[in-house]
């Protein structure tokens, strides 16, 4: 039977917060122009594939801003999660699978209080 961990509780919210900032980041870096400077479009052809680029309007700085923003919560968040003292207490063969089965563990939302009379 495979091992369980008792995650902390304040550790799987890092890890869920982990999570919801890297899909955000990833969600605006998909909307946003592919270069953050203004440059023009190009095509390459001569590579083992080709290549293009539509002209590129750049980021405004709001988006460079949201962009700054999310990438330093993120790093705070993988510090917090892979710094955690719970790591201390696995033992150092465990802690890759218990570190994997943090990643994967779902998200435990509180069932709504039954308001049927």
């Amino acid at each position: 039977m495979a091992k369980t961990y008792d995650f902390p509780s304040d550790l799987l919210a890092g890890q869920e917060e982990l999570h919801q900032v890297r899909a955000e980041l990833l969600a605006l870096l998909k909307r946003l122009p592919w270069s953050v400077e203004p440059l023009d479009g190009f095509s390459d052809d001569n590579g083992w594939r080709k290549v293009e680029r539509p002209a590129s309007p750049g980021w405004t700085p709001d988006e460079q801003a949201e962009v700054e923003k999310l990438r330093r919560r993120e790093r705070e968040l993988a510090v917090f999660v892979s710094c955690h003292r719970f790591w201390a207490e696995v033992a150092t063969e465990e802690r890759v699978d218990a570190r994997t089965r943090l990643k994967r563990t779902p998200v435990t939302t509180p069932e709504p209080p039954d308001t049927a009379p």
